[in-house]
């Protein structure tokens, strides 16, 4: 040991009692408080002042790490640097190392709790929570975890490789959900580097980089075919259907008179509605085409909400669940699926599949095509977007007196004795 260092020894440290500073040599020192406790410090000057930095505690840091930790603070004074500065930085940038540490899970669960709030509603949340995170709606594990193969790692590890190692495999046969998943990938990143835990380019960016490597959307995506009930047998479905009770049996009859997707019906509330004028309106939030959707409602449609009105509780909701939030689209599913326990006759013959709620869209529109209807006036019913940019720039009608006479039409046809069946076509959502 080098003359001046070393006076103290670990048995010396451990007996010693008495209160003050004790000389290890090199600036080092062991101080006794008033009580007894015992911790290291280190004792320089800097432009003419004396400092002491603290080293721990002689419980967390024994007699050779204290003399460790002084010859690097000398080390740091013989550069021209100060200890209690330095020992700051390298905690700061600790803090810097730990927050970079985040995993892409936890980055996402951050993301959002600060972003449900405007979002257009509890499903699309819901949809975040289960692509991301790996949950579905009842919080348990959801049947496709997408996002498995990075949700542990740290966000800052995430590259091109593992982004299309999440929607590669489903690019081609689900690319809509590929698609989405891909979007909410980037904007996770994308506040994950506000915040400085992500560096550099964001890998889940299409523009210029993933779109160099998977093919477009529109060379992949397929028009998605849901199982439909040929509309010639709607009378009798229809039949069969008011036999049943309860708020799913009702929602799917409103949905089927009113031509909207399962979610806007199950989704309807008691203020959308205007008795006035009979027309449910609902709002762009809930809208796939994100513009507000105003639906004239026949009698029959009225009806159904005279019989809900008269059960009506608290819920803001017409078509509650037992505690007062809205039923799911799986309800009215499950709805045909009792009917077709009953009797297999519920099936889209073309794919030999049992129908589904969604599916009464495409039987709708094949009803209008057959009964004379203009394609833009049952667009329009559907809440179709468009595509042709310039149809749609001179089209600014939502042609709702003529969709008022063609909901009515449909509401009595749906009424009609039964007739025998029909094929359907594919259906885009």
């Amino acid at each position: 040991m080098a003359r001046g260092f070393g006076k103290l020894t670990v048995k010396t440290v451990e007996h010693l009692s008495r209160r003050g500073m004790h000389a290890d040599g090199g600036g080092l020192y062991l101080q006794i408080a008033e009580g007894g406790s015992k911790s290291w410090l280190f004792r320089y000057k800097l432009h003419g002042r004396t400092h002491w930095h603290g080293l721990g505690s002689l419980r967390d840091v024994g007699l050779e790490e204290a003399r460790e930790k002084a010859t690097g603070a000398r080390k740091v004074r013989r550069n021209g640097g100060d200890p209690i500065q330095a020992k700051r930085q390298a905690e700061a940038a600790a803090r810097i190392d730990a927050a970079k540490a985040i995993t892409f899970g936890e980055a996402a669960k951050r993301f959002i709790k600060a972003n449900r709030a405007g979002w257009k509603n509890a499903k699309h949340a819901d949809q975040w929570v289960m692509t991301l995170l790996g949950i579905d709606q009842k919080g348990k594990p959801s049947k496709n975890d997408y996002c498995k193969t990075i949700r542990e790692l740290p966000i800052g590890a995430i590259d091109t490789t593992l982004v299309l190692r999440v929607i590669e495999p489903i690019w081609a046969s689900k690319t809509e959900t590929a698609t989405r998943i891909r979007s909410r990938i980037e904007q996770v990143i994308d506040a994950a580097k506000a915040k400085g835990e992500f560096n550099g380019e964001n890998p889940a960016r299409w523009k210029g980089h993933l779109d160099n490597l998977l093919p477009a959307t529109s060379k992949v995506r397929k028009v998605r075919n849901h199982p439909a009930l040929p509309y010639r047998q709607l009378p009798d479905f229809m039949r069969k259907l008011r036999e049943r009770d309860g708020a799913a049996a009702a929602a799917l009859e409103f949905q089927i008179l009113t031509a909207v997707r399962p979610g806007n019906a199950v989704a309807a509330k008691w203020d959308q509605i205007d008795r006035q004028t009979s027309v449910w309106t609902i709002p762009a939030t809930l809208m796939k085409s994100d513009a507000e959707h105003r639906v004239p409602l026949s009698k029959a449609a009225l009806a159904v909400l005279d019989r809900m009105e008269a059960k009506k509780d608290d819920s803001e909701y017409i078509f509650p669940n037992t505690k007062g939030k809205p039923l799911s689209d799986a309800s009215m599913a499950a709805v045909i699926d009792r009917m077709n326990e009953l009797e297999r006759r519920w099936i889209d013959p073309k794919f030999d599949r049992e129908i589904v709620p969604h599916g009464f869209r495409s039987s709708f529109r094949d009803w209008a095509a057959e009964h004379g209807y203009d394609d833009p006036v049952a667009e329009a019913a559907l809440a179709h977007k468009v595509s042709d940019e310039v149809v749609a720039a001179y089209r600014r009608t939502t042609f709702l007196d003529l969709r008022n006479r063609m909901m009515e039409d449909w509401a009595d046809y749906c009424a009609r004795p039964f007739s025998s069946g029909d094929t359907v076509v594919a259906f885009r959502a």
